[in-house]
């Protein structure tokens, strides 16, 4: 692949798979532009030290629309165009289907709306590049657990927007989704972590994959970087599940 100096916006890039993505496209000579709801932290201090002409980084909760709004501004006064927007920013909001409605309302607002939001605001700019979206939801799109709601429902739609997003705004702009599934991402340690005994409790995790291990965040964006090339031309209005084949399993 070779895709020379494309402008590339990433959403949630302090921690995790965003920050994988974010960097993937940094190694690959691309331009940055990302996100997230703090100031900046230790992840983006290095990214910003080591590719110090192609790394922007702006603050932004994209809960929130009037952010959302700014920061499009921003990055069309500074750049005018953008090749890639990779919409990834989200948080895991398990608080089962009995859930408060602001816990509702909150998961809806950042796990669907703010994609939503962010393909409209960044839409004017991808146009002029014949640009790609990529939207980024979970394996829990497709199989969940019981105390995994509301989150697993955002997830499911994010299914639906991608389809959407790609046959009203198609070809002009054209749109995939990536679903990851267990990841090893400083989240998902915290999670090992809370067991007395964290190595057995991965161990016990990755057994449950078909490839007896759990997924690198580099490898979500090494995809991204695949979906967003040329190569892939005609991959459009679907999404990709990359889960080390755990959803091939019936039951454990």
């Amino acid at each position: 692949m070779n895709n020379n100096s494309r402008v590339v916006v990433v959403t949630g890039v302090s921690q995790g798979i965003g920050y994988s993505i974010c960097e993937t496209y940094l190694k690959n000579g691309d331009i940055v532009i990302g996100c997230a709801c703090e100031p900046e932290n230790k992840n983006i201090s290095l990214l910003a030290e080591k590719y110090i002409d192609n790394f922007h980084y702006y603050e932004v909760d994209v809960s929130k629309k009037d952010e959302i709004t700014s920061f499009s501004k921003i990055v069309s006064e500074k750049f005018g165009v953008i090749n890639i927007l990779v919409s990834n920013a989200g948080k895991n909001i398990f608080k089962g289907i009995d859930c408060e409605e602001e816990d509702w309302d909150h998961n809806f607002d950042l796990n669907l709306k703010s994609h939503w939001r962010m393909a409209k605001a960044f839409k004017p700019l991808l146009e002029k590049s014949n640009g790609v979206i990529i939207i980024i939801t979970s394996n829990h799109a497709y199989h969940t657990l019981p105390e995994c709601a509301p989150y697993n429902i955002s997830k499911g739609a994010l299914l639906s927007l991608v389809q959407s997003l790609m046959l009203n705004w198609g070809p002009t702009i054209r749109t995939v989704g990536i679903a990851p599934g267990f990841i090893d991402t400083e989240g998902n340690q915290t999670y090992f972590d809370s067991f007395a005994d964290s190595h057995k409790a991965r161990q016990e995790i990755e057994n449950k994959h078909c490839v007896k291990r759990i997924g690198k965040p580099e490898e979500v964006g090494k995809l991204c970087l695949f979906l967003s090339s040329n190569d892939a031309g005609f991959i459009a209005g679907t999404t990709i599940l990359i889960d080390g084949g755990r959803s091939a399993v019936m039951q454990d």
